[in-house]
């Protein structure tokens, strides 16, 4: 059932990694359309006209308030205009939602050094990038505070089963830096927070065989499988004045997966085997 609101009514919200790919649903996507449904004008931004184009389709249809700005967030100019633009069209920017990530394979050992570049460079030099150019802009045209929330990953706190080093360095170093811009600008009036999905099922991992989705659904204590609206709405409800006094903190959106051990699931998993 579709929800709308004023959660976010009179707040312009940029969301980096607006589009998606291919057909299901990826966080940038259901959180640029659940800012618009609370109220926010959204600037969808992404790299691939077509992907955004779906996210844009869907606000607009909905009546919304959205429109796109294509940039590569991994570079300078890009984000410093990205954040120059939503203030020219909207007026403001209230809400940073960095959700551009890629995956990546491989051990220290096998890991190939072109691949941590590119992945260190997609998944954390953009939410550097973007909260660099647009915290000023933030601190200039925000009058009920701001708020950036940063998509890390559980695998930034916990090693996977799956080799995958430099995704997982990125993470961890999202959360990071998302602490230490919490103290940094906390007298701007800035909230800065990250939140770690768990083994939700979205766009990065459409592909994914039934028999590994069943398992990964297995492994958490609730039971069921995680979406990317899962995602979107906690992020919705840190990017409110609901979370006024709430900064600095890592968010698990995992079906209690990271409140557990491997072994306080293997009974489970056996009797729904």
């Amino acid at each position: 059932m579709q929800e709308y609101g004023t959660r976010l009514a009179g707040k312009v919200a940029i969301v980096t990694g607006a589009g998606t790919r291919g057909e299901v649903v990826g966080t940038g996507q259901a959180t640029s359309i659940l800012y618009a449904r609370q109220g926010a004008k959204v600037l969808l931004v992404d790299l691939n006209q077509q992907n955004a184009e779906k996210t844009l389709a869907t606000i607009e249809k909905e009546g919304g308030t959205a429109s796109i700005f294509m940039a590569d967030v991994t570079q300078s100019d890009q984000c410093q205009a990205m954040a120059d633009e939503a203030v020219s069209r909207y007026g403001s920017i209230d809400i940073l939602s960095n959700n551009v990530g890629i995956g990546s394979t491989g051990t220290v050992l096998d890991a190939e050094e072109s691949e941590w570049d590119r992945v260190l460079d997609v998944n954390l030099k953009s939410m550097f990038l973007t909260s660099k150019f647009v915290i000023p802009r933030m601190i200039e045209t925000c009058t009920s505070g701001g708020s950036i929330i940063n998509i890390a990953s559980i695998d930034g706190m916990r090693a996977n089963w799956w080799p995958n080093i430099s995704y997982a360095a990125s993470k961890a170093g999202a959360i990071g830096m998302s602490r230490n811009m919490a103290v940094h600008h906390g007298r701007d009036n800035i909230r800065v927070n990250s939140i770690a999905p768990g083994h939700i099922f979205a766009s990065m991992v459409g592909d994914m065989p039934d028999e590994l989705r069943q398992l990964r659904q297995q492994a958490g204590p609730l039971g069921t499988e995680g979406t990317a609206w899962d995602i979107a709405w906690a992020s919705v409800f840190l990017a409110s004045d609901e979370a006024r006094w709430i900064s600095g903190v890592v968010l698990p959106v995992d079906a209690g997966l990271f409140a557990s051990t491997p072994l306080s699931m293997l009974r489970r998993i056996q009797d729904e085997a």
